[in-house]
C-alpha cells in the first residue's frame, strides 16, 4: 500500500460511515453518553488525547484494509483525522463542536453495505481493545455507531 503524503490523499467514505456516525448520535441518542450521576463517555474514554490516538489507529486500520479502502473518496489525512476527533469528542459528551452534515445527508448515494459497516465496526472494536478501553465504554461507543446504521447503510 502506498504511503500517505500531502499529494496522496486518503479515502473517507467508509471511515465516515463509522466515525462520523458518532457525531450524529448526539442528536439521535442524547442520553447514551452520560447516565445520571456518571461521567460523560468522553471522560471515561480518556478525553481528547485518548480519542485522538483511537482515531489515528482506526483510520490507519481502515485505510489498510483492501476490502473497504477502495470505496473512499480522497481527502487530506491530517484534516480528516482532526475532524473525526471532533466528531467523536462531541458525540461522547465532550467539549468539542462538530459542524458537519447529519449522517443521512453525509452518506446519501454512497451505497454503503451492511458488510462494509460491519468491517468498520470490527476495526473500531480492535482499536478500542488495543488501547484497553474497558468493556462498558467500548459498548457505549459501539451502540452509538450501531444506532446510526439505518442512516448510513443503503439496503437497496
Amino acid at each position: 500500500m502506498r504511503e500517505f503524503t500531502r499529494q496522496r490523499r486518503i479515502p473517507l467514505v467508509l471511515i465516515v460511515a463509522g466515525v462520523l456516525a458518532l457525531a450524529a448520535s448526539v442528536w439521535v441518542i442524547p442520553n447514551l453518553n452520560r447516565a445520571e450521576g456518571q461521567q460523560a463517555l468522553y471522560d471515561r474514554l480518556g478525553g481528547k488525547e485518548a480519542i485522538t490516538a483511537v482515531v489515528d489507529d482506526f483510520v490507519n486500520r481502515t485505510v489498510a484494509d483492501s476490502r473497504v479502502n477502495g470505496r473512499f473518496a480522497f481527502t487530506d489525512a491530517k484534516k480528516f483525522k482532526a475532524s473525526n476527533v471532533e466528531l467523536i469528542c462531541e458525540a461522547t459528551g465532550g467539549p468539542c463542536t462538530y459542524q458537519g452534515q447529519d449522517m443521512k445527508r453525509a452518506h446519501a448515494g454512497m451505497r454503503i453495505s451492511n458488510a462494509e459497516f460491519d468491517i468498520l465496526a470490527k476495526h473500531l472494536t480492535a482499536t478500542l481493545k488495543k488501547f484497553k478501553v474497558p468493556k462498558q465504554e467500548r459498548k457505549g461507543l459501539l451502540e452509538i455507531i450501531g444506532s446510526l446504521r439505518k442512516d448510513i447503510v443503503e439496503t437497496s
